[in-house]
């Protein structure tokens, strides 16, 4: 996972059977987000919450929850009857992964599958992160904006995403020092998501290069 190479590379250097080493690495990775997936990729409790809050205020942005964007990993072996379905921006096909980070990369919303032929609309329509902040299912957060009382945190967003009350997106024309000083720090948090983004693929070399997988459910658990 860290080399990104084929699951069974190693298996005439153990003696073991090609379908044997496939079959550790999928054990592996259903494994590990066994162990450690309901502490880290989890929605934030009172006490994270508190924290991110407190570490958003400090860099302008109050009640901010963190920035949301999406990536897309190549699928080498998409089945031919998807090809059309997931063919992404890129050439090839795709899975788009939607995620929010914080400025300690903690991805702590990662909503992964939707095919590569969507947008951010598309994926954000979708996400279960709208459905909980409809259900008021996240900690509560208040704050008053332009004399408004609003009883959710905010997210930031590039301009490809909706008009919603839950998005901070940079502003179009940024004239003024005012607005430019705005959009300047807009911009600069809202690359926490791809920085996480980035170093996940530093990181993971399976998740920079192109699935081999066929099991869309397995490539959910790497």
């Amino acid at each position: 996972m860290a080399y990104g190479i084929p699951a069974d590379l190693v298996d005439d250097h153990l003696a073991m059977g090609e379908s044997q080493a496939i079959m550790c690495v999928k054990r592996f990775a259903v494994g590990i987000v066994q162990v450690f997936g309901e502490e880290y990729l989890r929605s934030p409790n009172a006490e994270d919450a508190t924290r991110l809050l407190a570490m958003n205020k400090a860099r302008g942005f109050p009640s901010m929850l963190g920035s949301i964007d999406c990536m897309h990993w190549s699928w080498k072996n998409c089945p031919k009857a998807w090809h059309g379905q997931f063919h992404g921006q890129k050439k090839g096909s795709t899975i788009i992964l939607e995620a929010v980070a914080d400025q300690e990369t903690w991805i702590w919303h990662a909503f992964f599958g939707m095919p590569g032929s969507l947008n951010d609309i598309n994926v954000v329509n979708r996400s279960p992160l709208m459905n909980k902040i409809a259900n008021g299912e996240l900690p509560p957060v208040q704050f008053v904006a332009n004399g408004r009382t609003y009883n959710y945190g905010y997210y930031l967003a590039d301009g490809i995403y909706p008009k919603w009350q839950t998005f901070v997106k940079p502003l179009k024309k940024s004239e003024g020092k005012k607005n430019l000083d705005f959009h300047n720090a807009q911009a600069a948090a809202r690359k926490d998501v791809e920085r996480a983004f980035g170093i996940l693929q530093a990181q993971f070399a399976i998740v920079r290069g192109p699935a081999r997988f066929w099991d869309q459910k397995m490539l959910w658990y790497i």
